[in-house]
């Protein structure tokens, strides 16, 4: 296997780098690739294959973590923080009586807001208003919740996972963890931009843990798209399944689906951090009612990153605390919040 060409720790702009170099260095780039995917047709050892693979995957994370300048952050931010405009609209595909004409938006869009904190290691906590309603998740680095005005607060499932915001191009950190252990999938042009693909995939255990006695999590899978020139993570999709059954009921299945477009990035205290992006959600509820059909929904949303900035002085481990609800029925052992775990 031939070494490795080192990688530039610079931001790459797309618009303004020169393109003759930038040809040079896309086909540099994909022509490493082929070369060592040539194996999975000239080489009959599997053991090959299997180390081209995970080698491409690593080598497109490093190409991620250079072109946004990440490194940089490693050991010198302690938390990060973010504020944000979005504008969320509702669109029915179709509805439940089976019609497959597809029905108009059941509402004006509505403006809203959003601001994020996060800690390192693994608490976050954004809070976001839309339409008059405010919408809290968060996490403290042992449990997982939320808070919305018609459910109230409640943990979520399954260990402690990243925001989802925070991985769309937000915390460029967190986008080269979790893609790390990822599957390097092929190439793919999206959006008229060339790109590698990655895939993650949750496995049982981690989908055992995210259900409970009436919800089994089926699947979930995220795939994220990387420029071939810029090395920027420019789109990145999950959807995941989950099946529901009452005693006595027919199953239900809802399907989530979500795609977002990564745009924008500006350079943030020397680190290429995604300012804007436009994201879709298609939810698919089936299986209650055969004769009716899927009934779909589709949500749009366009957001803009207004601030960020790093070492917030102030934020502290009492910003994460959960509410009171949810120490009252946390899962595990009975935790002291007010002890050196939850307070340094």
């Amino acid at each position: 296997m031939n070494r490795l060409a080192p990688l530039s720790e610079e931001p790459v702009n797309e618009e303004e780098e020169d393109n003759i170099n930038s040809s040079k260095k896309t086909n540099s780039w994909r022509n490493w690739l082929k070369t060592h995917f040539s194996l999975l047709f000239n080489k009959k050892s599997d053991l090959k294959v299997l180390l081209s693979v995970s080698s491409s995957a690593e080598y497109i994370i490093q190409h991620f973590t250079a072109a946004t300048g990440c490194r940089k952050l490693e050991g010198k931010v302690k938390n990060v923080y973010a504020t944000g405009k979005v504008r969320m609209a509702m669109v029915d595909e179709l509805g439940s009586g089976g019609s497959s004409a597809a029905v108009g938006p059941t509402g004006v869009s509505q403006k809203g807001c959003f601001v994020m904190w996060q800690m390192v290691p693994d608490k976050w906590l954004i809070e976001l208003v839309v339409g008059g309603h405010k919408v809290i998740a968060g996490s403290d680095g042992n449990v997982a919740w939320r808070h919305t005005p018609w459910i109230g607060a409640h943990t979520a499932k399954g260990g402690v996972r990243p925001l989802r915001r925070a991985l769309q191009g937000l915390d460029p950190v967190a986008v080269s963890a979790v893609f790390s252990s990822a599957q390097y999938m092929g190439e793919k042009r999206i959006m008229g931009v060339d790109c590698f693909v990655l895939k993650l995939s949750a496995d049982q255990t981690d989908l055992a843990d995210r259900g409970d006695n009436t919800a089994e999590m089926i699947k979930h899978v995220i795939f994220g798209y990387f420029s071939q020139r810029s090395g920027l993570l420019v789109y990145l999709e999950d959807s995941y399944l989950t099946r529901i059954q009452s005693p006595g009921t027919r199953p239900t299945y809802w399907e989530t689906t979500m795609a977002t477009k990564i745009e924008d990035y500006r350079t943030v205290e020397g680190v290429m951090i995604a300012h804007g992006g436009q994201s879709t959600a298609i939810i698919t509820r089936f299986g209650d009612n055969p004769k009716l059909g899927p009934a779909i929904t589709r949500m749009e949303e366009i957001w803009t990153i207004d601030d960020l900035a790093f070492n917030v002085p102030g934020l502290s481990m009492d910003c994460f605390i959960p509410p009171e609800e949810v120490q009252k029925y946390y899962p595990e052992e009975n935790l002291d919040w007010g002890s050196p775990l939850h307070h340094p």
